[in-house]
């Protein structure tokens, strides 16, 4: 029996646009509703989100029967940190601040098994293979394994043709909020300037022929990016459009955000 289809991955393959949802909540049950809003993906932030190996399990199971395909973003990419993810269930990740061709490249040795990788060999034990359920899942695992990086500097602008070129990487997703602050822009990713670069950034990696992504909540924006050939958009994230809607009720009862407030007795 072969490790679990990665519809993510084949849909990126094949260029099928794909609306996704940021995660960063850090709940379980949080994350079970958003699985069952319509997103194709969802994205289980472990580096903004209030998160740990436990409470990115918790999501996981949560999203289990979800029709949305799951993508787990760690702190950091570490070899450590990416075995746990994987064993834990993580079929496709997103590893921040990847800012060269070689650091991509020991990224794609992380999540594999040798020869080709350095990924400790624990399936037995591990969520991934349903606790050895699944008995050729190391032998399969590198089939639906999906491995993205984020470009969010001008370091890695600058190496993004290379850092696409890697064999191994499924897709570049490009980080606004941090490259715009790296270019000087911070809190202004909407600058011309800083729309440059992402329209030629998300030229170049689709002309590499890897998959292209961004995340934004700006929604026009969002459709031009599609319209450029992005192909993996994130549209929100979930703690904006709950906190949005909450104030949303409020104002509407003439409420205001209650920040610096004083709490009312009961």
């Amino acid at each position: 029996m072969p490790a679990p289809k990665n519809h993510f991955k084949a849909a990126l393959k094949a260029r099928l646009p794909q609306i996704g949802l940021w995660l960063n909540m850090g709940e379980a049950l949080t994350a079970e509703i958003a699985g069952n809003a319509g997103f194709d993906w969802l994205v289980i932030d472990g580096e903004h989100g209030p998160n740990d190996l436990r409470s990115i399990l918790a999501q996981l199971q949560a999203l289990a029967t979800s029709p949305s395909e799951v993508v787990v973003r760690p702190p950091i990419g570490e070899t450590w940190v990416i075995k746990q993810m994987l064993d834990i269930g993580a079929r496709t990740l997103l590893v921040p601040m990847v800012d060269s061709a070689e650091q991509a490249r020991e990224l794609v040795r992380a999540v594999h098994y040798p020869p080709r990788g350095v990924r400790g060999v624990g399936a037995a034990v591990a969520r991934a293979s349903a606790f050895n359920a699944i008995p050729d899942y190391a032998e399969t695992a590198a089939d639906e394994v999906c491995l993205i990086v984020q470009a969010e500097t001008m370091a890695s602008i600058r190496d993004l043709e290379n850092i696409a070129a890697v064999d191994g990487v499924d897709g570049v997703f490009i980080g606004p909020a941090d490259l715009s602050a790296d270019m000087g822009y911070l809190g202004r990713m909407e600058a011309p300037e800083v729309q440059e670069v992402i329209e030629k950034a998300i030229g170049t990696i689709v002309k590499s022929g890897k998959a292209a992504g961004i995340l934004t909540f700006s929604e026009s924006l969002n459709r031009h990016y599609l319209d450029l050939g992005a192909s993996f958009v994130a549209v929100g994230a979930d703690v904006t459009e709950f906190s949005g809607a909450l104030r949303s009720l409020a104002g509407r009862y003439g409420r205001g955000a209650g920040i610096g407030k004083p709490r009312s007795g009961y």
